[in-house]
């Protein structure tokens, strides 16, 4: 396993890490995930990721059953505060919220600190300098050691570090969006100058685009896919325009490409998104262990491709 540093922070992560919104969501199987979990950290898996609003808090609670297995200092576990429940101020970046659901997110992962906190989304509703003041707040009182926001532009990251460098605060070191083959444009244009200008790290999720990438829409979407059961993502993919017939090529083309180093297009999307430099983990979800097992083996192709073979993947995504 590779490990990156998380933005200019001197904290280290794997380059693949394993995120709980799939395996915890959908089954709620601890054994499944304790089993997932351990052969992740068995493959050099060190970041684990977590929200409040996964199932409802549940699957913070079932990570903190799993999590004393492990040496807490061979761990770095995340969670986001945004979406806590009904009611509200259970809802958003309020000073009220992020401290009492940040409170009961260490309750329900029986820990003493995170290592990240993110804010899950932006909150338009709440001034930055109260967002900002109340997340150093949690760093000094020894709730979180690290700060990060999940899914924000540019201009609010912006913003948030203008505050912070304004009040002798610490700004968020991390931020965590979509990025795959199919959505580019944040990462690689909208963030450009901020990765050298405030340092910032980025731990990207939905690497095969909510399945997109495996080539398993090509002929339809299947009744018990993740499209089909999570109506939210399906209506986001018909209005970014994925499920057409020129994608579905593109991914036939990727798949006979990678075949040729004995891998699948789901291995090389995954590939495909470890090889940004600006990456610092790209967070993998399973629902199943061998979907997990599987997964993991992107790091190897990862570790055969050439500079060559990435522009002739390139011209493929066109």
């Amino acid at each position: 396993m590779e490990y990156r540093r998380v933005g200019k922070s001197g904290l280290q992560i794997s380059l693949l890490s394993f995120g709980s919104w799939l395996t915890f969501g959908s089954s709620l199987d601890i054994k499944l995930t304790e089993r997932c979990m351990k052969y992740a950290f068995e493959q050099g898996v060190n970041f684990f990721d977590n929200a409040e609003v996964y199932a409802d808090g549940v699957s913070e609670a079932i990570m903190g059953k799993i999590l004393p297995s492990f040496n807490r200092m061979d761990v770095v576990v995340s969670t986001k505060i945004f979406w806590g429940g009904e009611g509200p101020n259970r809802v958003g970046l309020s000073r009220k919220h992020l401290v009492e659901g940040t409170k009961a997110s260490l309750k329900r992962l029986d820990l003493d600190y995170v290592d990240i906190l993110y804010c899950h989304r932006p909150d338009p509703e709440t001034p930055v300098e109260e967002t900002v003041f109340a997340m150093n707040d949690l760093i000094r009182w020894g709730h979180t050691l690290y700060w990060g926001t999940s899914e924000w532009s540019a201009d609010e990251i912006k913003q948030a570090h203008k505050t912070a460098k304004e009040n002798n605060l610490i700004g968020p070191i991390v931020e965590q969006p979509l990025y795959n083959m199919l959505v580019r444009e944040k990462v690689e244009h909208d963030f450009s100058d901020l990765y050298d200008t405030v340092g910032l790290g980025l731990t990207t999720f939905s690497p095969l685009a909510s399945g997109i990438l495996t080539g398993k829409y090509n002929n339809g979407i299947p009744e018990n896919s993740r499209l089909a059961q999570v109506g939210w993502l399906k209506q986001l993919e018909k209005k970014n325009g994925h499920l057409n017939q020129e994608v579905f090529d593109k991914i036939d083309k990727l798949d006979q490409f990678a075949r040729n180093f004995g891998f699948k297009a789901h291995h090389l999307a995954i590939a495909w998104v470890m090889k940004n430099p600006r990456v610092s983990s790209v967070i993998l979800g399973a629902s199943r262990f061998p979907q997990l097992k599987d997964n993991l083996t992107a790091f190897d192709l990862y570790g055969k491709m050439k500079e060559s073979d990435w522009a002739e993947v390139e011209n493929m995504i066109g």
